[in-house]
């Protein structure tokens, strides 16, 4: 935990290690995180001059580097140059965006030709003949892809590239060193478009601008003057690898882009000299010097994105893999792809609306919320935003209203990871599902959820790696969705065990996705006739517990069906005990899956019609996939809903979710839901009030 007495340790024992290193720009200083990313690849920036053998960094062959470098040669000292890594972050710098990994390079700098750099080696060693090292590499390039991620992450899937057959053309800034000292120049751009448009003399021409000309921070060295009648400027942020799925051919100076192409299956036209080329993967105009050996796309990836980088974790505070950071900046994007054009809320109740605002308006034009369906739906259409509403309390036919007035509509939920602490309670959620078709838990409509499952069977294989290691980790951390913690009742050795799961009644899994059995003590009359000789364990909801919902069970009826109420224990205790579990819809139920329980659903929840459960409720005849545990698990926890972390507020993948529900780190209930929680104690037996 971070700031915890242990962290502490950790991080003065890494400090006494570190090695100095001296800079010489203000850069190094005005950044906290270049600092601490300096600090966890075992380097602590220092004031005053360096000794000889010691460290000078500068940044790349950038503008002030010389300052350093004039300096090192003075006194002897060594130079670290500092560039960023190539997975970098959501926007370019000049935007605010801090990087998630740094290339550090005691040998020279990747894109400067003229002297090796450490990434060169690594390319020219035999440490890229490593099999699991490839093998990592080509899950790292296929993650990519699915995620359409490059350097910078904010491009938009949804976007669409021109018709297939184009040209591509990739742009750079005005006066970056990696022209200057890739052997090119200014006019190289020139000479490039000429080659392009002389070699394809029938095909369109697609010159992909710059992010950061695009974002008017540095111009390109193309402009509207170099369009003609089969040319263009492309700035809108199309995702790099749909583009490069529609090229006929690539051309570039030293563009990342060419990199990228490459990983794509392409085999670019390079004009400078980047790290990239002389490696048999590209076709060079200026070939560099002291490069000849024949790679695979997958080693140049394993070097430039496995091997030479430093990644950061900023959530754990701690060096990071590189599928840790591609999570993180998957997340980030993700996020700023679904909230860029902002939201209107509908009918969201006040102790709902931070966590809306937190999980929704962290990117793009943030979340308003409006009252009455009317006033919401003009206010999306003006402003062309997306319409939030609250799944259980949206008005009946606001996803038909808002289609007729161009307005997309997401219902919101909470998700299945949810707190420490009872939604009933007012404790606000760590993770929110939105909903562009339906939602999970109505099973008379496909859901957004349902439609990931049942194309789950193609799910690759690194995603279904990461779903296993991350059921691994909740069973490890015997996390459930509320957390509340509990003991564990006696039970017998002798004969089956079978807990029986409670729901709030009046809840709209139960009303939606219940069938014939709609209740708790129909559900355990059920399950004792299904098993006359069984111990029957009855775990009454957290909310109907606490007094909260409806869903109690008279004391002599429950006296009589079931043999022992686990009132306030720990599920996750109570699933090391048990051999199979009963349910209409609960969340319960997959909770068990995860653990390797059997479960049987006389409702329809989300986890059921998939050949996992054995299923008495009616079940959509449109379940017909049969996905993995390991699927279901991806689509449910992974792909479907959205976290937040409670520390930075930042979006983040759901394994920073389950460390900060381990840690006890959850978002807070504010003091307007402290008072309404207090408020509502008195009035318990009216909860209905609070609902929704």
């Amino acid at each position: 935990m971070p700031g915890s007495g242990a962290e502490r340790a950790r991080r003065d024992t890494a400090a006494a290690a570190a090695r100095p290193v001296y800079a010489f720009s203000a850069g190094f200083f005005r950044r906290p995180w270049l600092r601490r990313l300096l600090a966890v690849a075992g380097y602590e920036l220092r004031f005053g001059l360096p000794g000889g053998g010691d460290l000078v960094a500068v940044w790349g062959r950038g503008p002030t580097a010389w300052r350093g470098e004039a300096v090192a040669r003075r006194r002897g000292a060594q130079l670290l140059r500092i560039e960023d890594a190539f997975l970098r972050s959501l926007h370019p710098g000049r935007s605010g965006g801090p990087p998630l990994g740094l290339l550090i390079d005691g040998e020279g700098v990747h894109y400067d030709a003229g002297r090796p750099s450490a990434l060169e080696r690594l390319l020219a060693g035999a440490r890229l003949d490593d099999a699991a090292l490839i093998a990592r590499a080509e899950a790292g390039m296929a993650r990519m892809r699915a995620a359409h991620l490059g350097k910078y992450a904010a491009c938009d899937p949804a976007e669409d590239p021109p018709p297939p057959g184009y040209v591509l053309v990739a742009d750079q800034v005005r006066g970056d060193a990696a022209i200057r000292h890739g052997g090119a120049s200014a006019q190289t751009f020139a000479a490039m478009l000429a080659a392009a448009r002389a070699a394809h003399p029938r095909a369109r021409i697609v010159i992909k601008t710059h992010p950061e000309t695009a974002a008017g921070h540095r111009a390109g060295h193309f402009t509207p003057r170099d369009r003609d009648g089969r040319t263009d400027l492309l700035t809108a942020p199309v995702s790099p690898w749909r583009l490069l799925d529609g090229a006929a051919a690539v051309y570039t100076v030293s563009s990342q882009l060419g990199f990228e192409a490459i990983l794509a299956g392409h085999r670019p036209v390079v004009f400078g000299q980047p790290f990239y080329a002389g490696w048999g993967l590209s076709e060079d105009r200026s070939p560099p010097p002291r490069r000849g050996r024949s790679l695979t796309a997958a080693q140049l990836f394993a070097a430039a994105m496995l091997e030479a980088p430093v990644w950061y974790d900023p959530f754990r505070d701690r060096r990071a893999d590189f599928e840790t950071a591609l999570e993180i900046l998957e997340a980030e994007a993700r996020a700023w792809r679904a909230d860029r054009r902002g939201y209107v809320a509908l009918g969201m109740r006040l102790w709902k609306r931070p966590q809306v605002a937190r999980v929704f308006g962290t990117a793009g034009r943030g979340v308003r919320f409006a009252d009455g369906a009317d006033r919401a739906l003009g206010r999306a259409a003006r402003e062309g935003r997306d319409l939030l509403a609250w799944a259980g309390t949206a008005p009946d036919g606001i996803r038909d209203a808002a289609r007729r007035q161009g307005v997309r509509c997401l219902a919101v939920e909470d998700g299945f990871l949810r707190s420490r602490g009872l939604g009933a309670a007012l404790v606000p959620p760590l993770s929110l599902v939105a909903d562009d078709l339906g939602i999970y838990y109505d099973p008379g409509r496909e859901s957004r959820l349902e439609r990931l499952i049942a194309d789950s069977a193609d799910l690759p294989g690194w995603a279904r790696d990461r779903a296993r290691r991350l059921r691994a980790q909740l069973t490890a951390a015997g996390l459930t969705k509320y957390n509340l913690g509990g003991g564990l009742p006696a039970l017998p050795r002798d004969r089956p065990v079978i807990l029986v799961a409670g729901q709030v009644e009046d809840d709209a899994s139960v009303l939606r996705g219940a069938g014939a059995v709609r209740g708790n003590q129909a559900l355990l009359e059920a399950a004792r006739r299904a098993h006359p000789d069984a111990c029957l364990v009855y775990k009454p909801h957290p909310d109907v517990e606490a007094g909260l919902r409806p869903g109690v069970i008279p004391a002599a009826p429950l006296a009589a069906l079931a043999d022992v109420v686990a009132a306030d224990a720990d599920p996750a205790a109570l699933f090391g005990r048990v051999d199979a579990v009963w349910t209409l819809t609960s969340l319960l139920g997959f909770e068990a899956l995860l653990r390797g329980v059997p479960v049987t659903c006389l409702g329809v929840p989300f986890y059921a019609g998939w050949g996992l459960t054995e299923d008495i409720g009616p079940v959509p005849a449109r379940r017909r996939a049969r996905p993995s545990l390991d699927a279901l698990v991806h689509a449910a926890l992974i792909a479907y809903p959205r976290y937040v972390d409670p520390l930075s507020g930042r979006p983040c993948p759901v394994e920073v979710a389950v460390d900060r529900l381990g840690a006890g780190i959850v978002p807070r209930p504010g003091p307007v839901n402290r008072g309404l929680s207090k408020l509502q104690g008195v009035f318990a037996g009216q909860a209905w009030i609070w609902r929704g």
